[in-house]
C-alpha cells in the first residue's frame, strides 16, 4: 500500500504517519482546511493585532465562560503569560524587570506529583516553584500524595498562585485546591493543554473558579500549532496582553484597545515585556478564531464514529500475530480517542518493542506510535491523528516485521 506523496517529500524531508496523537515533537495534529484558508487570506493585509486579539478574546470569553481571553504561541507559552501576570499585576516596572524577581514575590505553589518538564514555562517568567506534598501515592505507601493542608501550608506572603496540572487521576480536587487559594487571595493557574475535547471542558474549569486556565490550539480544537488559549479573569488576562503586545509607540498616539485595558490606569507605556518573545502573528491569531469557531460546532458524535472505524482497522490486522496481544482502549479518558494497546512477548516475537518502534520510526514515511510503555514492552496506536489508509499501512508495516 502506498501513502500519497506530500510537500515534505519535495524537500527531501520524511514525512510522519501519526499514530502517536497530539505530539509538538511531530507536528500536534493537522490544522483544519478551513483554518488554512483563512490564514492564508490573513496573510493578504496588514491589521493590528491588537485589535485582532480582542475578536479572538471575545470568542475565547464566549465559548469558556470567562471574563476574558487571550491567544500566546503555544500553550506553554499561555503558561508563561499566566506566571507573569501573577507575579506582576499591573506594576509596570515590575513587567520590565522579569524574569528578574529579587526582592519581589514570586512563588508558585504546586501539588508535587503536578510537578512535570512544561512547569518549566512558568519557571521562564522568573518564578520559583514551591512543591507542597510527596509522592506517597506513586510510592503506593497507602496516603494521598498532597493534602489540602500542605497546600495552604506551602503559602506565604511570597507566593503568588497555586498551579495546577489537570488530568484525571489529578489529586487533590481542583474545587478543594480553588477554595484554599481564594482563601489566601491568590489564584489557580489550571494547565489543561490537552484536556479537550471534551468540548465542556473549556468552561468547566471557569466554572469550577480556576483564575487562568490554558489550552492548546494545536491539539484537537485543530488550529496552528503555535497557538495556545489563556481565559480567565480580567485581571490577569490585562496584564498578559500589557506584557505580551508590542508597545513600541509614543505614548502620544498610542491608543490600545479598552476592551483589553484602559491607558489611563496605567502610568505610561510598558517595555516590550517578557512576552514579546511569545508572539503571535495576524495569520496565527486568525486560523485560531476559525478552528475554534468549528471546534465548538463539531459533530463529535460522527468524529468519534470515525475513530472506532479507524480503530477496527488496527485492532483486525494485529490480531492473532504471534507473541502479540492487544486491548482495545476506548477514548474520552487519558486518551482523547481510541487506541490499540501492543504488547509484546519477546520470547515468541520476531522482535521486542523497542527493536520494533525504532525501525517504524526509521522508515520513510516514518511511522510514530506511543512509546510511554516501551520499558514494559508495550506501544500504543492512536487513532485520533491517522487516516484509513495510513491506519491499514501501519498495520502492513507492523506485520512485515512481526510475521
Amino acid at each position: 500500500m502506498k501513502i500519497k506523496k506530500s510537500i515534505y517529500d519535495e524537500l527531501d524531508v520524511p514525512r510522519v504517519i501519526n499514530a502517536a496523537s497530539t505530539k509538538t515533537r511531530i507536528g500536534g495534529s493537522l490544522i483544519r482546511p478551513e483554518a488554512v484558508e483563512a490564514m492564508s487570506r490573513a496573510a493578504e493585509s496588514f491589521v493590528r493585532l491588537s485589535d485582532l486579539q480582542v475578536r479572538a478574546g471575545e470568542l475565547i470569553s464566549e465559548v469558556t465562560g470567562a471574563e476574558a481571553g487571550y491567544v500566546g504561541s503555544g500553550g506553554a507559552a499561555s503558561m508563561t503569560l499566566a506566571a507573569a501576570a501573577a507575579i506582576a499585576g499591573d506594576d509596570l516596572g515590575i513587567m520590565e524587570r522579569l524574569p528578574d524577581t529579587e526582592g519581589i514575590p514570586n512563588e508558585i505553589v504546586m501539588p508535587k506529583t503536578h510537578r512535570n518538564g512544561y512547569d518549566h514555562a512558568l519557571r521562564a517568567a522568573g518564578a520559583t516553584i514551591v512543591d507542597a506534598g510527596n509522592n506517597d501515592n506513586y510510592l503506593g505507601t497507602g496516603s494521598n500524595s498532597t493534602e489540602i493542608w500542605e497546600l495552604a501550608d506551602a503559602i506565604s506572603e511570597n507566593t503568588v498562585a497555586i498551579a495546577y496540572m489537570q488530568k484525571l487521576y489529578s489529586a487533590p480536587p481542583l474545587e478543594e485546591v480553588i477554595e484554599v487559594a481564594h482563601d489566601h487571595d491568590i489564584p489557580v493557574i489550571v494547565d489543561a493543554a490537552a484536556e479537550v475535547p471534551p468540548r465542556e471542558n473549556l468552561s468547566k474549569f471557569i466554572d469550577m473558579g480556576a483564575d487562568m486556565v490554558i489550552f492548546s490550539g494545536g491539539k484537537a480544537i485543530r488550529g496552528p500549532q503555535t497557538t495556545g488559549i489563556l481565559a480567565g479573569k480580567q485581571e490577569y488576562i490585562r496584564s498578559a496582553a500589557l506584557q505580551h503586545l508590542d508597545m513600541h509607540v509614543a505614548p502620544e498616539v498610542w491608543e490600545p484597545p479598552t476592551e483589553l485595558f484602559d491607558k489611563d490606569d496605567l502610568a505610561g507605556v510598558p517595555r516590550q515585556g517578557i512576552g514579546r518573545p511569545l508572539k503571535v502573528g495576524k495569520e496565527e491569531l486568525v486560523g485560531l478564531i476559525k478552528a475554534l469557531e468549528l471546534f465548538i460546532d463539531e459533530d463529535q458524535v460522527q468524529l468519534e464514529a470515525e475513530w472506532n472505524a479507524r480503530t477496527d482497522i488496527i485492532e483486525d490486522g494485529l490480531t492473532d500475530i504471534k507473541g502479540v496481544s492487544i486491548e482495545r482502549r476506548p477514548g474520552g479518558k487519558l486518551m482523547v480517542a481510541p487506541e490499540v494497546f501492543v504488547t509484546i512477548d519477546p520470547e515468541e516475537a520476531q522482535l521486542d518493542a523497542v527493536e520494533l518502534v525504532g525501525s517504524l520510526r526509521k522508515e520513510n514515511p516514518r511511522i510514530f506510535v506511543g512509546s510511554d510503555d516501551l520499558l514494559d514492552d508495550a506501544f500504543s496506536i492512536n487513532s485520533l491523528c491517522l487516516t484509513d489508509d495510513e491506519a491499514a499501512y501501519i498495520v502492513d508495516r507492523i506485520q512485515h516485521y512481526l510475521c
